[in-house]
């Protein structure tokens, strides 16, 4: 079973590199996501036996963020191929065509997301910490080409820089993955292994400096790919350059397999008694994030590039809660599920708007709720979702971080928080409230009708975020609880 749900995805993404039709393309990319999302659903009710040694298993908290990670997949493919009927009209900058692109850039975005569901999930069922980098490694080799898909100079640079610096990251984590080697060394029965549960088994007599060490290097090499500040800088590039059916699952996805591997080396560090340097780091490195988040939203000049800072603000949001521990541990995961559900939203009807006004300026576009009626209604309602207002998901997982904050006695912790998403609030607000009401009569003519297939996907997304607004269905909340008590939360 685990075994099908990488291999699917992957079979089916080199042969979408080999069809030349669109059609039988787009159907493919549809059925794989159909298909692994029914085998998401199937682990729910009869979960997949561990294999090769533990080295692949789906625990709660892999099984929280795979699920995440097919349903959002299963949603973005139905926008895909309204999205790249789009596209095929739409004129790109004229690069040389290459070996890669010889069946068309739409067979390399088809081939490559189906490639990156398959990258996605291995990373989420990897018990292995080395196979975990690989994992890891390998998110980034798949979605680098879907970052490239408009062939521009600025996407360009966005690839490069996207490569470059997650290289590093990654190289770092890999020193990590030595360091924890070396403080298990000998330490234990088993020492040599690196399969987690091992790990957490002989944690209480590995080297403690080793250790923190290890830890420290992973935070950085991982967090550089989850978007922490200031190894965040990749991130306002890669998503505002991308289509916008990838910039979904970059900030909805992507991230969160990175933060699965920041908290891979966390539940290590549990069992060692090193719970509360590591929730130190997590939470400086969160409040920083925020910070910088909060300061290039307000005033940012390109949409796709605030929903970028804002993923760097929620990932902040998700740091500050494993650092505070206890129940902020559970709203840090709840939070996982709602922020991505909610930009994943945004980053599509981002791209309708692109669409339609051929321009990412937010003083370019207006009157988004005349000209794109559903699109706009859906935009201000994800403006209030994303910005952590009630009866959102959003607000709920927030609540219950900023609860854990004061009832463990982090009150500067909630102050400064709750100033930060007061900034941000203001900042987005102004940008997109504007965007959707602003702007002289003359400037809001009526487009055409809007296609189902624009609407109907972030519609969706928008509905789930709402009814985690209003209640946490039980098999979600048991399998939040289960996830939180890996990495020690309550």
């Amino acid at each position: 079973m685990i075994a099908a749900l990488v291999l699917v995805p992957a079979l089916a993404g080199l042969a979408a590199l080999l069809l030349r039709r669109d059609g039988p393309r787009r159907a493919l990319l549809v059925a794989t996501s159909l298909a692994h999302l029914a085998m998401v659903a199937r682990s729910w009710w009869q979960t997949p036996a561990p294999s090769r040694g533990g080295w692949f298993a789906l625990d709660a908290a892999g099984l929280l963020f795979l699920t995440i990670t097919s349903v959002l997949f299963a949603v973005a493919a139905l926008y895909a191929v309204g999205y790249l009927a789009r596209e095929a009209h739409a004129p790109r900058a004229d690069f040389e065509e290459g070996t890669l692109f010889a069946n068309g850039p739409e067979a390399v975005l088809t081939g490559c997301l189906l490639l990156f569901l398959a990258t996605m999930t291995l990373v989420t069922v990897s018990q292995h910490l080395g196979m975990l980098w690989v994992a890891v490694e390998a998110t980034t080799l798949a979605s680098a080409p879907l970052i490239f898909f408009h062939r521009h100079h600025r996407s360009l640079e966005a690839t490069w820089k996207y490569l470059l610096i997650c290289s590093v990251g990654i190289a770092v984590a890999l020193l990590g993955n030595f360091f924890l080697a070396i403080a298990a060394a000998g330490r234990a029965p088993g020492s040599g292994s690196m399969v987690l549960s091992e790990l957490i088994a002989g944690a209480p007599a590995f080297h403690t400096r080793w250790l923190k060490a290890a830890f420290v290097l992973l935070l950085v090499g991982y967090g550089t790919k989850m978007g922490l500040a200031p190894l965040h800088t990749w991130l306002p590039d890669a998503h505002a350059e991308s289509p916008s059916v990838v910039s979904a699952l970059l900030s909805g996805a992507l991230l969160n397999c990175a933060f699965l591997a920041v908290l891979r080396g966390y539940q290590v560090l549990v069992p060692a008694g090193l719970a509360e340097f590591g929730g130190g780091l997590l939470t400086g490195l969160g409040l920083l994030s925020m910070v910088v988040a909060a300061v290039f939203i307000v005033g940012q000049a390109d949409f796709k590039r605030m929903l970028a800072y804002s993923s760097v603000e929620h990932i902040g949001i998700l740091a500050v809660g494993i650092g505070i521990g206890g129940a902020g541990i559970f709203g840090a995961l709840l939070h996982a599920v709602n922020h991505s559900l909610t930009k994943a939203m945004l980053f599509m009807l981002a791209g309708n708007i692109v669409a339609a006004y051929k321009s990412k300026s937010t003083t370019t576009v207006r009157g988004v709720a005349a000209r794109l009626p559903v699109t706009g209604a859906l935009w201000i309602a994800g403006l209030f979702a994303i910005t952590g207002s009630p009866p959102f998901g959003p607000f709920m997982s927030e609540l219950v971080i900023l609860k854990a904050a004061f009832d463990g006695g982090r009150t500067a912790v909630a102050v400064a928080t709750l100033v930060l998403l007061a900034v941000v609030f203001v900042g987005m607000g102004r940008i997109m409230l504007a965007m959707a009401h602003g702007g002289a009569a003359e400037e809001v003519a009526p487009g055409g009708p809007e296609r189902a297939l624009s609407f109907v996907p972030p519609a969706l997304l928008g509905v789930l975020v709402l009814l985690l607004g209003v209640v946490v269905p039980p098999p979600l909340a048991s399998l939040l609880h289960a996830a939180a008590r890996l990495f020690g939360g309550a």
